[in-house]
């Protein structure tokens, strides 16, 4: 019986996982895409067939983290029955979501950073963070209205709030693991949410 080929998304999904992998366990700057493919079973041609480069690489796998965390939170924002439920439930996945995946988004923190040394990929940095937050903003503004929220300040400064404790939480936690509590994201992101008033409709500015 012949063996199917692998299509190209197959092996484009498989060198993905590897450098997953290998790039959680040795880090990014340590790891080669030699080690990739290694552990992906093939040859660095493979690779480098789906790939440009080990920065594609994990510009690609940042691209994917943060599309499945949007997903996630549109979800449970769309599903909650009101606002400070849908604050605090996505407050919440996002805390275990840091719980299980600080070391990644922590590689990602550092990567990000030490990558403003490099002008192609600090601009390629620059770009995916402007997108994030124009669309994080748009998301928190769909939720304001539907809920009847007033935010306490514009949708784009509330994103970058947001983005800003993602990340710092991540950090707290990869140093001393637990150090978050589960609630407390979705506590903050309910003040935030309610213009500090706790309650919906609280005070503050319009946008």
């Amino acid at each position: 019986m012949t063996r199917r080929r692998p299509t190209r998304e197959e092996t484009r999904r498989r060198v993905l996982a590897a450098a997953h992998d290998v790039f959680t366990t040795h880090g990014i700057e340590a790891a080669s895409v030699a080690d990739v493919a290694a552990a992906a079973g093939l040859t660095k041609g493979a690779v480098y067939s789906n790939f440009r480069s080990k920065n594609d690489l994990v510009l690609t796998l940042m691209d994917e983290y943060v599309a499945q965390r949007q997903r996630e939170a549109t979800e449970l924002f769309d599903s909650a029955a009101d606002a400070d439920h849908a604050l605090r439930d996505v407050g919440k996945h996002l805390v275990d979501a840091i719980h299980t995946g600080a070391k990644w988004q922590r590689l990602l923190i550092a990567y990000a950073v030490g990558g403003q040394h490099d002008p192609e990929l600090a601009d390629a940095l620059r770009l995916r963070r402007q997108r994030l937050r124009a669309s994080l903003a748009g998301m928190i503004e769909r939720v304001a209205e539907r809920h009847g929220l007033t935010l306490p300040f514009p949708p784009d400064e509330a994103a970058m709030v947001v983005l800003a404790l993602s990340n710092g939480f991540a950090v707290e936690d990869s140093l001393d693991p637990g150090a978050v509590p589960d609630d407390l994201f979705g506590r903050v992101l309910a003040v935030l949410g309610t213009g500090g008033a706790g309650g919906t409709g609280g005070a503050g500015p319009t946008t």
